[in-house]
């Protein structure tokens, strides 16, 4: 599966986000934490895990989930996902200090 394919669910971009905010949890908390279904959860989860983007272990009736760190993809779909969630120009929050704007004003008389 592509990287495109992996954050067009925006089930899976809340999982990663979550998961790279809390490292592991179990299903339960994170369905409650990305305000999901368990099935639609559990759903991502297994496209996840076969991509080898999170990894799951099991203490008895609790499955616990993790992000497989080692693993490129992993890490090249968190910086994506953090690029995509920072605030943009047209967004309320975004704040420009005056030397940014400078800078990129006179990069852009350059070119």
């Amino acid at each position: 599966m592509e990287l495109e394919q992996i954050i067009a669910s925006s089930c899976r971009q809340k999982i990663l986000l979550a998961l790279s905010k809390v490292k592991t949890t179990h299903v339960t908390n994170l369905v409650r934490i990305i305000n999901s279904t368990y099935n639609q959860v559990n759903q991502n989860l297994v496209i996840l895990e076969r991509e080898g983007i999170i990894k799951t272990k099991h203490y008895g009736h609790l499955r616990m989930v993790e992000l497989e760190m080692e693993n490129p993809k992993t890490q090249a779909i968190l910086k994506a996902l953090h690029i995509l969630s920072r605030p943009t120009p047209s967004t309320p929050n975004f704040k420009i200090s005056r030397e940014v704007a400078t800078k990129f004003s006179q990069t852009a008389e350059r070119t």
